[in-house]
């Protein structure tokens, strides 16, 4: 099974501002979830969609999957 990497998202962030500072402060996500994507963890369709809300855009625009071999 392939895994979904966040560094379109820290990319994103970094570009808009958006800082882990800020995303606590106004409760964007969780400090749990901000650690998830640290550690390259799920996240929630939820937290998905407040982070797409916070830096207005798609889920394509912060996400990608990357496939390993087996599912070829």
């Amino acid at each position: 099974m392939g895994k979904v990497v966040y560094e379109k998202l820290i990319a994103k962030m970094e570009q808009q501002g958006l800082t882990t500072y800020k995303i606590r402060k106004e409760k964007i996500i969780s400090e749990s979830t901000l650690q998830n994507i640290r550690e390259g963890k799920r996240i929630t369709t939820d937290s998905i969609a407040a982070l797409c809300g916070a830096l207005n855009c798609q889920p394509g625009d912060i996400l990608e999957y990357i496939p390993d071999n087996s599912d070829k």
